[in-house]
């Protein structure tokens, strides 16, 4: 679940549903090539790949959902504290691959253990507690993402408010700037918060 992005999926091949949980229930969305689908923060949501499911994922914020973003529904033992969480959460970066794996695995089976409690729990007081817990989770790292906020989306979305402002004074100044750029991904394959990614730079 993810406390202040949008996600979307862009699928491109294959077949394969995400499953949802919100405050208005739970939710089966299937996902085919050509579908988009997107949900907001607070959405808890599971992808499931049923036959050779290949989508692009967007997330909202400049890699905040990379930087902690995002809490896993663990069950209520492990979501005490950011040291208990860290402790089941974080894939060690030099250990080998086999190790990185298993880890991730066992977080992944730990996530879906809390999920499918949450899922199964009659009223809203089990999702108002995990939504409580990861609130005190994320707290101690909330200013180190309002820097990343303010440094990507926030510039980007003032700097579109400053074009319209001079193109709406006849300025187009700006567009002698304009300029192309490629950048080609720093690591292949890394652990990501819910499967393998490319890492660009700044991510």
């Amino acid at each position: 679940m993810h406390l202040t992005c949008s996600e979307g999926y862009v699928v491109t091949g294959g077949r394969g549903a995400v499953q949802t949980l919100t405050t208005s229930g739970y939710e089966v969305t299937p996902l085919a090539a050509g579908t988009v689908a997107w949900f907001t923060p607070g959405t808890i949501h599971r992808l499931v790949n049923e036959d050779d499911l290949r989508i692009t994922v967007l997330m909202q914020n400049s890699g905040l959902p990379e930087a902690g973003d995002a809490v896993l529904t663990l069950p209520p033992q492990y979501l005490t504290g950011p040291e208990t969480y860290a402790a089941v959460t974080v894939i060690p970066a030099e250990a080998p691959e086999a190790e990185q794996e298993r880890v991730a695995r066992a977080r992944r089976d730990l996530a879906l253990e809390g999920y499918r409690a949450l899922r199964d729990a009659e009223g809203p007081e089990a999702l108002a507690a995990f939504h409580r817990a990861a609130a005190a989770l994320v707290r101690p790292r909330l200013a180190e993402w309002r820097e990343r906020w303010e440094r990507g989306a926030r510039a980007a979305a003032t700097a579109t408010g400053a074009q319209l402002d001079r193109l709406e004074q006849g300025d187009f100044s700006h567009l002698a700037d304009a300029a192309v750029r490629a950048e080609q991904p720093s690591a292949y394959g890394k652990f990501g918060m819910c499967g393998r990614l490319d890492v660009y730079k700044g991510q």
